[in-house]
């Protein structure tokens, strides 16, 4: 083969390969992933990365002891994290295809995300003192540490 066109068409290949990272780096920029928890007072919005960029708490939030907040919090983020997942593992499959490069990417993806659509539900069945405020007050909940 002439090493000018072996260059040459090494360098499409080269020229591809970077507008194709260009596209699924677009394409990545824009996903986010959010999640509900069950009883609708929890929602959380994720990066692609996962990071948290949102956080709601609806007023019946307040009913709930801290414990049980913090796990619905904590669990609705880890359900917009697998929703995120399955964003960027469809922008992947699409440029990269399946593979070792897509399994790599899948390593790195939140505890609970299996990619089979069947992800670990959301076990959130609300836990609300819903004792009036005096008697609340007069026996709060014990807060272990």
């Amino acid at each position: 083969m002439d090493p000018d066109k072996w260059f040459a068409q090494y360098d499409e290949k080269l020229k591809a390969a970077a507008a194709s990272a260009d596209k699924a780096e677009k394409a990545l920029r824009t996903v986010g992933g959010s999640a509900t928890s069950q009883d609708g007072e929890v929602t959380v919005r994720v990066t692609a990365n996962g990071a948290l960029s949102d956080l709601v708490l609806r007023p019946g939030a307040r009913d709930f002891e801290p414990e049980h907040l913090a796990r619905v919090i904590l669990e609705t983020s880890r359900a917009a994290q697998r929703d995120v997942g399955q964003q960027v593992v469809d922008v992947m499959t699409k440029f990269v295809g399946e593979g070792a490069a897509l399994e790599a990417v899948k390593e790195y993806l939140p505890e609970g995300y299996t990619g089979d659509g069947k992800d670990k539900p959301l076990d959130l069945v609300a836990h609300r003192d819903t004792r009036p405020d005096d008697e609340y007050f007069d026996s709060p909940p014990e807060v272990i540490k």
